[in-house]
């Protein structure tokens, strides 16, 4: 048994199980590493030898000596629950015991209009689009990097977002300050598309179902990425050799840059761009409902929270010291 552990063969298992069942590559990245993780934890011992209390002993560890925040440790949690069950085909009856730690309620950040514009001075294209669109149409990061050429449609001004998180599709609004830097990135990603047909690379990468369906689609410029990379990979499922798109770190890194040197005290990541919108959406006096739709959100309890901090200063009150 501890011969066969030391074979990739149990993770290649679950690699598989996971992109039989169409999770993304990030999903599968996350629950390869827990997975790993509670094994070396464990002595190299196979998850099948272990039960409840081992997976308890993981947890444990990861909250008391490693100080891992509640959501990290319920995202391994939960890897290792789906090796379970999608993989060793164990009952989850076992793991009834299991409880999720609860996360802190935390009010998510938000920028006022005056520090948007003020770090969006501090960007080039193509990072001042993509940060465009993640506060003008409340894109996440991953959305707008997999955003393709056909999921643009400037006469009607919205944006297709494809598998968003859920595997949800939905529309949201393009603004019109992005149109200029898309149209820029969308004739950059022809000339790259150009390029490539000629050297004879047509591999995109694309959904599991999609990539069935259209199986001509690397040829086709409109299943471009609209932020294409400048540099050619090799996808890490299928090995082929093709163009992906810009990758977020890339864009976080100027976003780091533009935040120090616009003066803004905040802390600032993609998605508070997308909180911002979300925010500022509200204050405008648009619907809860229109907002959740925009946002993705399954549920309009999640929208919620950013009624919590709207622009009013001190949940709408009239401090005393301010009064005459």
């Amino acid at each position: 048994m501890d011969g066969n552990l030391k074979s990739p063969r149990l993770l290649d298992q679950l690699r598989a199980r996971i992109r039989f069942l169409h999770y993304s590559r990030s999903t599968e990245q996350t629950y390869v590493h827990w997975a790993r993780r509670y094994i070396l934890f464990h002595d190299k011992r196979h998850p099948r030898d272990l039960n409840e209390e081992h997976v308890v002993a993981f947890l444990n560890y990861l909250a008391q000596d490693c100080r891992v925040s509640a959501s990290t440790q319920n995202q391994a949690l939960c890897a290792i629950a789906f090796l379970y069950k999608q993989v060793l085909q164990k009952p989850l009856e076992e793991f009834e015991q299991l409880v999720h730690a609860r996360r802190p309620r935390r009010l998510p950040t938000v920028l006022t209009r005056d520090e948007v514009n003020a770090i969006l001075a501090h960007l080039k294209d193509p990072y001042l689009t993509m940060a465009l669109l993640m506060y003008g149409g409340g894109l996440r990061i991953s959305e707008c990097l997999r955003l393709r050429i056909l999921d643009v449609d400037f006469g009607r001004r919205e944006l297709m977002v494809r598998h968003g998180k859920g595997g949800k599709d939905r529309v949201t609004v393009l603004p019109q300050t992005a149109v200029p830097g898309l149209q820029a990135s969308i004739a950059h990603t022809s000339s790259l598309f150009t390029r490539d047909m000629a050297l004879g690379i047509h591999h995109i990468d694309l959904p599991i179902g999609l990539a069935r369906k259209f199986p001509n689609a690397g040829r086709e410029l409109k299943w471009r990425f609209v932020f294409s990379s400048e540099l050619l990979s090799l996808d890490p499922r299928s090995g082929a050799r093709g163009r992906h798109h810009i990758y977020s770190d890339s864009f976080s890194r100027a976003l780091r840059t533009a935040v120090r040197k616009s003066g803004v005290m905040k802390y600032v990541s993609a998605h508070t761009l997308r909180h911002s919108f979300a925010t500022h959406m509200l204050e405008a006096g648009y619907d809860i409902r229109t907002v959740q739709e925009l946002l993705g959100h399954a549920h309009v309890n999640t929208t919620m929270i950013y009624t919590h901090v709207l622009n009013r200063g001190g949940r709408g009150i009239i401090s005393p010291a301010d009064r005459e």
